[in-house]
């Protein structure tokens, strides 16, 4: 009920619209939809002089117009993997559209709205690095663990690679760790490595061995807000929305991209 109720809070301050519920006419009206989203991954989440920018962000900018909350009534802040729950509990923010995978674990902690859509972890080494060719190869190499990700133990504990972790705080420091050659790989989303990939000396394994279902993270218990984000993102595939949008921001990356709507997990 917290992202609807903010949402009617919003519209009833733009205008007079006779809405139902009248408990949540009485929210106060200038109240914006605050979205956490990265700040540091380039094509998902990235911050510049601009604001932020990515498919994150435009799926996040999408989903709160179809709530009835307007561009300029949304307040975007960077909320990393480490303090997601942390942000929606506390209610810092209204909804996560962060690379959020859904997992088990999340779901006792997060209701998710979704899948948006369905990512694939795969690996990225340095350009002139040609031993890896699959997640098995990654045996012995240093590998990058990010703070509050789960990407790592999909390689180390799923998979029973006998990797060697290297701690950062974010995906970008993974780079910069790569690129300085403390690290040998980073594994994780696809679309995460598409993103960082652009520019720099670097391959793509392009052997993905995981699906990543990237949900809209909502306060624990907030199951008609998830129930209406919902009906937004199967709206977003319907209209062709997704696809445009998977074009703009992965379309020159050789990622077989998916358009059609993801089958959602059902809020709890």
């Amino acid at each position: 009920m917290r992202i609807v109720a903010a949402a009617i809070a919003v519209l009833s301050a733009l205008c007079a619209c006779g809405l139902e519920g009248a408990e949540r006419r009485g929210v106060a009206g200038e109240r914006s939809l605050v979205i956490g989203v990265k700040a540091d991954q380039p094509g998902l989440g990235l911050k510049g002089r601009n604001g932020y920018e990515g498919f994150d962000v435009d799926v996040a900018t999408y989903i709160a117009g179809r709530l009835g909350v307007p561009r300029s009534r949304i307040r975007f802040t960077t909320t990393n993997s480490s303090v997601r729950e942390k942000a929606l509990a506390s209610g810092e923010v209204d909804m996560v559209v962060a690379t959020y995978s859904i997992t088990p674990k999340r779901k006792t902690q997060v209701t998710f709205a979704g899948p948006y859509y369905i990512a694939h972890q795969d690996t990225l080494v340095r350009g002139d690095d040609l031993g890896v060719r699959n997640v098995r190869d990654l045996r012995g190499r240093r590998i990058c663990e990010v703070t509050g990700s789960n990407s790592w133990r999909r390689v180390i504990e799923e998979r029973n690679v006998a990797a060697r972790r290297v701690a950062a705080p974010t995906y970008a420091a993974c780079m910069g760790d790569l690129a300085g050659g403390r690290l040998d790989a980073v594994s994780t989303d696809d679309l995460i490595l598409a993103g960082f990939a652009a520019g720099r000396d670097v391959r793509i394994v392009n052997a993905p061995f995981t699906d990543e279902k990237y949900g809209v993270g909502l306060r624990k218990g907030d199951l008609e807000g998830c129930a209406e984000v919902n009906r937004a993102i199967t709206r977003m595939y319907q209209d062709g929305t997704a696809e445009r949008l998977l074009n703009k921001w992965f379309g020159r990356s050789g990622l077989k991209l998916t358009t059609s709507v993801p089958q959602f997990e059902g809020c709890s």
